[in-house]
């Protein structure tokens, strides 16, 4: 194979079957004759190819010199991938790869059967593909050996350190043997790759092919600004205008895209969701659903902007800005793969331009701004594909020229022509209207420079022009600021900052000045109820209004009359209670210490201290001021002299009790005879029949 120097003839004719004529600056660059045998660090666009890349760059090491590989037995090397769905396509792509080498490649990844891998591991693998939480969990379990491991490839490097797999990743190195190659792979190299190539790596050779911040040639970046409240709408006019075979939307959370993905269904698009709460078998029949052309829109997070490669993706859409430019690169490397061309579209609400600009600046990237398709723009697209249908083209077979005659002479050229246009436009989701925006406006909208002193926001206001002011049923008692009174009435009255002039808070209500120019608008948006948000009234005024007046006064309801209310003369005066000093004194209240029976030495005492007060007779002489206890007579019903209740006169008398029949002495009874031996036990010989010993039931 002449076009393909330097490779292993087994791959080469791999390379050929599979239509490859040419190969990829990456790819060429892992060729190199000074790379044998040593680690790298590349840094390589999304869509190059390095998974053909380093499958090629490992080839020698692995094969030693041969066409084929032995058989199979501890892995001789180990492929690392961020995602489940990225170590599949690695898989897969290694298979046609080794195809004719006789590899034999395993997986291992998260949300598969443990069982089967660990099956396939004892059977033995050349090359083994996995996550790197799974890839530990079968080295832990003394199911992965890496004793005869020569190379370990880190796809996506950047990807696995922010998902949190470092520490995989060190335990996964340090338990592979000190001589193997380590090819480190990342569309970008921060600080946290470096450290670990310089930690994992020896002199490993730094390979960088294109920029890292290069804006790829074949992707259309395009900024779509649109009014807050109509994200989605623009986003189903996006999927309308452009009718991609395939096209991802990507979102910030699980529930927006649950509800992205229902919005999306009801309005009649062929449309699967991809998150991280879906089971691997769930993914896959999304993905495959995709490929196969059962859906053609995929709504997802982030967790799939790497590692999905779908053939012939054109449209990539942003729903939510991404939190980084190196996220940004990456949602957008799923289009524009392989010399295919793509568009990557951000829906940017006014409110969030700035943010915009910073994560494209970040990322190297000058998209073109420019406002959503309209509903008639996308009407216009409809007739321009429906007019360059190949259908209207073809020539009328034999077959079909009766029936074509049938339906002209009985509907006429016109009629027929209409149904075909409804037909066709039936089985399409009707576009949205959109809020008119104006890019001049959404660029004023920006945060203001209030460090620069050149910047227009330092400078006096000129003149606002001629206006119109209205009432705000809301002021300063109900904490009514202007942070969150000019986004509201910009979101519910069709107006941009721009036409808002002088804002005056008053108490119960707020004056805002609006120019001539909006106010038709303004008026209409907020409809005959002239109700805004949090249930505000907005009332137009005539000319300027007072600000001077005195606030309204609020009204008292329920109010009791001061006079009504009980004089506090009344009550009963203070000196009229009891005075404390006839209260007794407590002194008063202690018993003299010879009334209490304690010990000599303590009585003793308390006599020193409260002095000869007259003792209280003993505690024996009492009895005389009590009545003597009358101890109760037997038969008798109260001790106090009251007369016994007479008996029932309908009762039997009971028998007395000598009148009851002795019972016998102990004495008079037989004496107990005893058990004979052996007649109901077990263990010995039984004189007679022997009697079952009981068993529970069950």
């Amino acid at each position: 194979m002449t076009e393909f120097n330097g490779i292993v003839a087994p791959i080469a004719e791999a390379l050929s079957k599979r239509g490859y004529a040419t190969l990829t600056p990456v790819q060429q660059a892992m060729l190199d004759p000074d790379l044998e045998g040593a680690d790298a660090l590349v840094s390589a666009q999304t869509g190059s190819g390095k998974t053909v890349a380093f499958g090629l760059a490992i080839a020698p090491t692995l094969l030693a010199g041969e066409d084929r590989f032995g058989r199979a037995g501890a892995p001789l090397a180990l492929a690392i991938a961020p995602t489940r769905e990225l170590a599949m396509q690695v898989m897969r792509e290694l298979e046609w790869l080794y195809e004719k080498t006789g590899a034999v490649i395993a997986s291992c990844v998260g949300g598969m059967d443990i069982r089967n891998e660990r099956r396939a591991l004892e059977r033995g693998a050349h090359i083994v593909v996995g996550t790197p939480g799974r890839l530990r969990d079968h080295i832990t379990r003394r199911a992965l050996d890496l004793s005869a491991l020569r190379a370990v490839v880190l796809d996506e490097a950047d990807e696995m350190l922010d998902l949190g797999f470092r520490e995989d990743l060190e335990f996964i190195l340090e338990a592979a043997p000190d001589d193997r190659r380590t090819l480190m792979f990342s569309a970008t190299v921060p600080r946290s790759i470096a450290d670990l190539a310089k930690s994992y790596q020896r002199n490993a050779k730094r390979i960088e092919t294109v920029s890292e911040r290069k804006q790829h040639v074949d992707i259309e970046y395009r900024a779509l600004t649109v009014a807050n409240p109509d994200r989605e709408n623009a986003i189903i006019n996006v999927l309308r205008f452009y009718e991609a075979r395939n096209a991802i939307v990507f979102c910030s959370t699980r529930a927006a895209v649950n509800h992205l993905t229902a919005r999306l269904h009801n309005r009649g698009f062929s449309v699967v969701a991809l998150s991280g709460e879906l089971s691997q078998n769930e993914r896959t029949h999304a993905l495959q659903a995709m490929r196969d052309g059962r859906a053609r829109v995929c709504i997802a997070t982030d967790v799939a902007a790497r590692g999905i490669d779908l053939p012939g993706l054109e449209l990539v859409i942003h729903a939510d800005l991404p939190t980084n430019s190196d996220t940004l690169l990456h949602r957008s490397g799923r289009t524009g793969r392989a010399g295919n061309k793509g568009v990557s579209a951000l829906i940017v609400p006014m409110s969030a331009r700035r943010k915009a600009e910073r994560l494209l600046a970040g990322a190297n990237v000058q998209p073109t701004w420019v406002l959503p398709p309209s509903a008639d723009e996308v009407l216009a697209r409809d007739d321009e594909r429906l007019l360059a249908d190949p259908a209207l083209s073809e020539k009328i077979n034999e077959d079909e020229a009766p029936f074509i005659a049938t339906l002209l002479a009985t509907h006429g050229a016109e009629q027929v022509a209409a149904a075909f246009l409804r037909l066709q436009r039936g089985n399409r989701s009707a576009p949205e209207d959109l809020i008119p925006v104006s890019l001049e406006a959404a660029k004023k909208r920006r945060e203001p420079d209030y460090a620069n002193p050149s910047s227009p926001a330092t400078q006096p206001r000129s003149d606002f022009g001629a206006s119109t002011w209205f009432s705000l049923s809301v002021g300063r008692r109900q904490n009514a600021e202007p942070r969150w009174l000019i986004p509201m009435l910009c979101r519910n009255g069709n107006i941009t900052k721009a036409a808002i002039g002088a804002i005056k808070m008053q108490p119960e209500e707020t004056f805002v000045e609006i120019a001539d120019s909006g106010v038709e608008g303004f008026v209409a948006a907020i409809g005959p109820n002239k109700t805004l948000e949090r249930g505000i009234i907005v009332k137009r005024l005539e000319g300027t209004p007072n600000f001077n007046a005195p606030p309204k006064e609020r009204p008292v309801r329920d109010a009791k009359p001061f006079a009504e209310t009980k004089p506090f003369g009344d009550k009963k005066p203070y000196a009229d209670k009891k005075p404390q000093g006839e209260k007794k004194a407590w002194a008063d209240k202690r018993e003299p210490a010879s009334s209490r029976q304690f010990p000599d030495d303590m009585a003793k005492a308390d006599a020193e201290v409260w002095g000869d007060a007259p003792a209280k007779p003993a505690r024996d002489d009492w009895s005389g001021d009590k009545p003597a206890f009358k101890k109760k007579p037997k038969g008798a019903s109260n001790a106090y002299d009251k007369p016994a209740k007479p008996d029932w006169a309908g009762k039997p008398a009971y028998a007395a009790k000598g009148e009851k029949p002795a019972y016998a002495a102990k004495g008079d009874k037989p004496a107990y005879a005893g058990k004979p031996k052996g007649k109901f036990d077990d263990r010995g010989p039984a004189a007679g029949p022997k009697k079952k010993s009981f068993k529970p039931k069950g």
